[in-house]
């Protein structure tokens, strides 16, 4: 990865923060955090989810006051009563990992919406709101049609518009809250590419990831919380993954590679020279019993589309797909569910999760039809049993059963997704980049339910771009190049570096 950081020692500092506090009730959301950021360098603020990031965050733009015998200094003055006005007016944006847009204004009109804040009412003037808009993204080295609605976006575009929004406001120190966490490989070294640009212009942003890797390629400095509590502030430079790891969770981490058995007898999975024009060609791949293969590449290799095409989501136009030795024939991602293929989803938010539905109805849903009892009616017994059943065995933490699905963490909300697929009893589980949004302490809880169902005999699929994960968490990878497999490792027999490498080729 590339190494040219910002370099920030030098540089005054832009927002300190000491001895802040805040507490909700009985809860100590903040206790005695030192922070401070200096003028045009690229931060990472680090923690665990509830570890007290976004509480900070909101202390710092306004939203929430910190209690007594806090100081907050930007550019050398003393801030009291800072309000979300004020800290606008600071230039201070915070870009949440949802990004505040409005998805059915165009581009410009998302762009300019900081123009219409503050003064009095007023006729919009679309001339200057689009010239303003263009600037924005001019200096940001990207074109987008202004006049599109942002729902027409990609992600990775609506982060380009949240960020242009941001420098229309004047901005000088911009938060990004997760700004990756949905992005490809492709389209997070771009947005690294757009943080370097505003670094270069001496706006200071404050990165929030779970992706320790970009983290450490793109930050000067790490400020790390645990449990609302200061850690320390740390130089990049010499920083690892897992002693970062350790830091934001007071733990020590074994980084193993697994040590692949001898696998024997029919494969669970096999495909046969699996091809669907435009997106893969040829693919052949046995998985077993108990055997976890990886499956790395980056954007635009096929990884996600042959995933579909194994769920039954989309079909090939030719080769053969073998389920314990038999040829499987799908017409729709029910055959797949039936013949005993669970698929957890990239976008977890989207497609692994029904957001309006509570804990236990998401849970229940892939196995309604066993949950029914006289006259065809859902017996609430059985649906209990099933969910407090899965709720122990992935020891997921939750309020109630019939809370809401939102209430739960990153972490707890991917261990109901696996609930829910698990309920179904599956032969093969594909894991599509399982741990996207998910804290560091939570993928190593992921990732050891994902090991026992490997012990228990379970063929597991295990998709992703981080090549860590699947370096450390499968006994084979695959890495897809174009569409087609173009080599296979066996981590236990290979350096990480290596393996880094030969992925972006």
């Amino acid at each position: 990865m590339p190494s040219d950081k910002p370099v920030s020692d030098e540089r005054p500092v832009l927002l300190r923060l000491e001895h802040v506090s805040k507490r909700f009730g009985g809860v100590q959301a903040l206790d005695d955090i030192h922070f401070e950021v200096r003028q045009g360098e690229v931060l990472c603020l680090a923690g665990e989810n509830g570890c007290g990031k976004s509480t900070l965050i909101k202390v710092v733009n306004g939203v929430y006051t910190p209690d007594p015998g806090a100081k907050v200094e930007f550019d050398g003055r003393v801030m009291a009563n800072l309000t979300p006005g004020r800290a606008r007016d600071l230039g201070i944006q915070v870009i949440w990992q949802d990004l505040a847009l409005f998805p059915e204004m165009s581009v410009a009109e998302n762009i300019a919406f900081e123009l219409n804040l503050g003064g009095r009412p007023k006729l919009s003037d679309y001339g200057e709101m689009h010239r303003r808009a263009q600037a924005a993204l001019d200096r940001l080295g990207v074109a987008i049609d202004l006049d599109s609605p942002v729902k027409a976006l990609s992600i990775a575009q609506r982060q380009l518009v949240a960020i242009a929004r941001a420098l229309i406001a004047d901005a000088r120190l911009v938060f990004m809250d997760e700004p990756t966490a949905s992005l490809s490989r492709d389209e997070t070294e771009a947005l690294i590419g757009i943080v370097r640009r505003l670094s270069s212009e001496n706006i200071a942003v404050v990165f929030v990831s779970h992706r320790l890797a970009e983290v450490l390629d793109i930050c000067t400095r790490v400020t790390v919380l645990r449990d609302g509590k200061y850690v320390g502030t740390y130089p990049t430079e010499g920083m690892t993954q897992t002693r970062l790891t350790e830091l934001m969770t007071g733990n020590v981490f074994d980084s193993v590679v697994r040590s692949p058995e001898q696998q024997e007898g029919t494969p669970v999975l096999s495909l046969r020279g699996l091809s669907r024009e435009g997106e893969f060609e040829d693919i052949s791949l046995d998985i077993a019993p108990g055997e976890i293969v990886g499956l790395t590449g980056r954007l635009g290799s096929g990884r996600t589309e042959l995933a579909h095409v194994i769920f039954g989501m989309t079909r090939p136009d030719s080769g053969q797909i073998l389920l314990d030795g038999a040829p499987l024939r799908m017409q729709s991602n029910r055959d797949a569910i039936a013949a005993g293929i669970a698929y957890v989803s990239e976008d977890r938010l989207s497609l692994g999760l029904i957001q309006p539905q509570s804990i236990s109805g998401n849970i229940a849903i892939t196995v309604l039809d066993r949950l029914l009892a006289a006259m065809g009616l859902l017996s609430p017994t059985r649906q209990s049993e099933v969910v407090d059943d899965w709720i122990e065995r992935l020891r997921v933490k939750i309020g109630r059963p019939e809370d809401a699905i939102s209430t739960l963490s990153g972490g707890n909300q991917q261990r109901v997704v696996l609930a829910k697929w698990l309920a179904t009893e599956p032969k093969l589980l594909i894991l599509d980049s399982p741990t996207v949004g998910v804290d560091v302490g939570a993928r190593a809880g992921i990732f050891g339910i994902v090991a026992e169902l490997a012990r228990q005999g379970m063929a597991i699929l295990l998709i992703s771009d981080e090549t860590t994960e699947v370096y450390y968490n499968a006994d084979r990878v695959l890495l897809m190049r174009d569409g087609k497999l173009a080599q296979s490792f066996v981590p236990a027999q290979t350096d990480i570096e290596k393996m880094e490498e030969e992925v972006h080729a």
